[in-house]
């Protein structure tokens, strides 16, 4: 589940800003990272104007998918070092969900690769991070333009139920080819005495959604009103 625009980049603008050095990095990454979901935007609309059709469109973006996604992880790093003032436990649980659906599933279980909910989630990701990363970008060199704040906060509307609908139809379909492989699992008897079922675990995972989702989603409605509803100069924060 994504939550992270309260997460990150309001604190961004609340707090006294990373030292000159540490905001330079976080700068650097965060374009990096936002040209890299523009790579994955670009990929999709080609594969798909080149195809006609949305069908399977997850193969033409699969590596800067898992790389991206990927490098989000230096974000839980960033918390814990202190250059960003945010949960490390928070920003850890929202990193690794993502990263956990990018390699859990979605790689592990080849036969999901070509549901059309994987194309959900991917599409609900992309536009969401080309717009947080962005956000953080401006934020730090604090020239943020009203268009992309009011994206950052509108377009989680659409963009939370659509990533979590995809998400979780993903897992829903992983699931007969987990028990039928007994994929990650560990049986027992073995040396030392543990076992552990992967598709229990998924079932578990998504019921984490039922309570998890709807809190945060109004969570983010609150969020909203709280940075629209005001007028504020974030030119002048320092």
């Amino acid at each position: 589940i994504e939550t992270k625009p309260e997460a990150h980049g309001h604190n961004y603008l609340k707090r006294k800003g990373p030292g000159a050095l540490a905001t330079a990095y976080l700068v650097i990454y965060n374009v990096v990272m936002t040209a890299g979901w523009l790579v994955i935007a670009v990929g999709l609309a080609r594969a798909y104007l080149a195809r006609g059709s949305y069908h399977g469109l997850y193969y033409s973006i699969e590596k800067p998918l898992k790389f991206f996604q990927t490098g989000a992880i230096l974000e839980i790093l960033h918390c814990a070092v202190g250059i960003v003032p945010s949960s490390v436990v928070l920003t850890g649980f929202q990193v690794m969900s993502r990263v956990f659906l990018t390699w859990a599933v979605t790689h592990s279980v080849r036969e999901v690769q070509s549901e059309d909910s994987v194309l959900l989630f991917v599409t609900a990701w992309t536009v969401t991070e080309i717009i947080r990363y962005s956000f953080y970008t401006f934020s730090l060199l604090n020239h943020l333009p009203y268009l992309i704040k009011w994206a950052r906060y509108t377009f989680f509307f659409v963009l939370y139920p659509m990533g979590v609908t995809g998400e979780l139809l993903t897992i829903y379909a992983a699931l007969p080819f987990v028990q039928k492989t007994g994929l990650y699992s560990v049986t027992l008897p073995n040396k030392y005495n543990f076992s552990f079922d992967y598709y229990t675990f998924l079932i578990l995972v998504m019921f984490s959604y039922i309570p998890l989702f709807p809190q945060l989603y109004f969570h983010m409605i609150r969020q909203r009103k709280k940075v629209l509803g005001q007028v504020e100069d974030y030119s002048k924060v320092e």
